[in-house]
């Protein structure tokens, strides 16, 4: 299946930095004086142990908690990553809502509003071609998932994804669709941190996040 056209490449300048960055999740600091650099185009694999902090740094960085000690550099100034899309590994879908009308709802935090013909498109993707009106409740676990990475169709203007166990639940031929999104996205100048109990094939970087631990 051919991937949306990228109407946009993103700068291949852009850099993250994350220098002696605590991994904090409520008093508890997970993780000390953590490293990590991203450049344009690269998919990082986060690793570690089971507490190590890989969701609780994603949280960080998607701004839903605080840098309590150490800094974040958004293109060596002192900020967060302009609009990353963040996907947790809660799907977070509403059961009671229809497939096309959570997609539209995931997308309008990001100031997106679908054509209809887009909307298919995406929902083609990931494999749920005529679902539109479907409400999710109707669906499996793998499907809810689904609908949530479809948001991933329309992110190509965001310069970072931050992906919590995105292939959770996920059958060989979507995850083969997904790095392969990951993969063009990459080439057009994006960045990608993503946490997988699974190999991830296109990764080019990988941060084990267990080296780190106090």
């Amino acid at each position: 299946m051919n991937l949306s056209p990228f109407d946009a490449t993103l700068p291949h300048d852009a850099q993250l930095t994350c220098r002696g960055l605590d991994v904090i999740r409520g008093e508890v600091v997970l993780c000390s004086d953590v490293d990590l650099t991203l450049n344009a185009g690269d998919i990082c694999h986060l690793t570690g142990e089971n507490g190590t902090g890989k969701t609780t740094l994603l949280h960080q960085l998607a701004g839903l908690l605080p840098i309590e000690q150490g800094e974040v550099l958004w293109q060596g100034q002192p900020m967060l990553p302009p609009q990353p899309v963040y996907i947790g590994h809660q799907v977070g879908i509403d059961s009671q809502l229809t497939v096309a009308q959570n997609l539209r709802f995931l997308l309008a935090l990001y100031d997106v509003t679908p054509t209809a013909d887009a909307l298919a498109e995406a929902l083609a993707w990931v494999g749920l071609a005529g679902f539109d009106d479907v409400a999710c409740y109707q669906l499996s676990a793998g499907q809810m998932r689904r609908v949530g990475l479809a948001r991933l169709w329309f992110a190509h203007v965001c310069p970072l994804w931050l992906l919590d166990e995105p292939l959770t639940a996920l059958d060989s031929a979507m995850i083969q669709r997904l790095e392969a999104r990951m993969t063009q996205y990459a080439a057009h100048g994006g960045m990608v941190l993503v946490t997988s109990h699974q190999t991830l094939q296109v990764a080019n970087k990988r941060l084990d996040l267990t080296a780190f631990m106090v």
